[in-house]
């Protein structure tokens, strides 16, 4: 059993004991998790399965719950289960939508058992996207803080994100380091880390090219497109300078002082 907005564990365990109970059924195990039932990578349902498997009883087996989406929220790994547990002369049981699957058209009441919820599960992702979009449409930015930034939720409620220091101010540093063209990226990378920015390689030329450090916020679109609006934050660059750092990072990077003056310094010596 699994929480479920409206049933909580231990309303769902009294239950599924009272149910037991009243149909003589012998409780060999109980398995509570308060994880989504997306997929059956869960914990204590991993638990369950090792269970089955160890256990040779020639008896019949049972798992109780109380809905099929407790038991899944996916038809496609759903199937895929029942099949396994059959193997091991075991079978599932929802004691809410109870079903006789040696019946035939059972199995169309257990196709729709189990495919309101996947359907469930797919409407909500996509209100939770076009949510998002809206936001980030009026400006806001609804998702986790970049690095530099911090997500705070203001007096009326609403949620932005705010400067982080010291990171915001190492950030700042960076793409000025950049516009000057004098060191490689991965130099600058390792200036940082020395000041205290931590985050990996990837990460570090992915914020480089994010322009939400100068206020404009990324919004892409189903069609693919993607478009710039202007954020509500604060910014940590200026848009000049974050553009000036992508016409730097983009093309191709001039030398090091440095590397100039031993290349020089190598003429004369071959000279």
């Amino acid at each position: 059993m699994s929480k479920r907005k409206g049933i909580l564990l231990p309303e769902q365990e009294d239950r599924l004991l009272k149910y037991c109970e009243y149909n003589n059924i012998e409780v060999k195990g109980i398995y509570r998790e308060d994880c989504s039932a997306k997929t059956f990578n869960r914990p204590e349902w991993k638990k369950l399965m090792k269970a089955i498997k160890n256990k040779s009883s020639k008896e019949d087996r049972h798992i109780l719950f109380i809905k099929w989406d407790r038991f899944s929220r996916n038809i496609e790994y759903a199937y895929e289960m029942l099949g396994l547990l059959r193997k091991y002369k075991t079978t599932a049981m929802a004691i809410d939508q109870p079903l006789d699957l040696s019946v035939p058209e059972s199995t169309v009441m257990l196709a729709v058992y189990l495919s309101v919820p996947e359907a469930e599960n797919s409407r909500r992702a996509l209100n939770t996207a076009a949510g998002i979009r809206r936001a980030k449409l009026m400006g806001r930015y609804p998702n986790k803080a970049p690095l530099g930034y911090i997500n705070v939720t203001t007096i009326e409620g609403k949620k932005i994100i705010a400067l982080k220091q010291p990171e915001a101010n190492i950030l700042r540093w960076v793409f000025q380091q950049l516009a000057k063209n004098i060191h490689r990226i991965e130099e600058i990378r390792n200036m940082a880390r020395d000041k205290g920015l931590m985050c990996s390689r990837s990460y570090f030329f992915r914020f480089i090219r994010n322009p939400i450090y100068c206020g404009l916020i990324t919004i892409k679109f189903n069609s693919g497109e993607c478009d710039l609006v202007k954020g509500t934050h604060n910014p940590i660059i200026s848009e000049a300078l974050f553009y000036e750092v992508q016409r730097i990072i983009t093309t191709k990077r001039k030398v090091t002082a440095k590397e100039d003056f031993l290349k020089i310094l190598s003429f004369y010596e071959e000279s």
